[in-house]
This record gives structure tokens, C-alpha cells and sequence, in this order.
């Protein structure tokens, strides 16, 4: 029955843990900072775009880095270098990973 117990315990702890922890800042990708690398964590927009980009290979979880540019944006990902207009930078919301 203790060990019932304590790995309900256990289970409600970690529950808590994963809640208290902040919600993931995202940005679109557009605004991630020329040089920084970014984690795509959504893609907005009509099904098409969200098509095409993933196959570009900006699918949910691949990292990207914004290698520069003001519009069109040059992104690195894959070990492909691909420029993307603002309006399509600003459908692809990424999480900053720092290093």
C-alpha cells in the first residue's frame, strides 16, 4: 500500500512541476534576432502554406537558425539556406533557444 502511495505521490508531484513550470515563450520567426537558433513549435495560416512550408523542411520541431536579413529573411534549416518574405516569417512561430 506504501508503494501505492508513494507513486501516486510521485505522480502528483511531477504533475505540479510540469505546471508550474513558465509556458513556452513564442515568437514568430520573423522577430528571432539575426544569428540566434530557433525551435519551430507552430505554424499559422491557411493549410497550404503550413503544407508547403513543412515541406521546405520547417516542420514542428525543426530548428532553424536566422542567419540575417530584414525581408525577405534568410534561414538556415536542414543544412539548406532558404529566404522567406515577412509574411511568411511572421506564420512561423519559433521558440529561442539559447545556447
Amino acid at each position: 500500500m506504501s508503494v501505492f502511495l508513494a507513486d501516486a505521490l510521485k505522480s502528483s508531484l511531477s504533475i505540479d512541476a510540469a505546471m508550474s513550470r513558465p509556458p513556452l515563450s513564442l515568437l514568430p520567426l520573423c522577430q528571432l534576432p539575426a544569428g540566434s537558433l530557433g525551435r519551430v513549435r507552430e505554424l499559422t495560416g491557411d493549410t497550404d502554406f503550413c503544407q508547403r512550408v513543412r515541406e521546405m523542411g520547417f516542420g514542428e520541431s525543426a530548428f532553424v537558425t536566422k542567419v540575417g536579413g530584414r525581408g525577405p529573411f534568410i534561414c538556415q534549416v536542414n543544412g539548406s539556406r532558404i529566404a522567406l518574405s515577412h509574411s511568411a516569417a511572421m506564420r512561423i512561430m519559433v521558440e529561442e533557444l539559447r545556447g
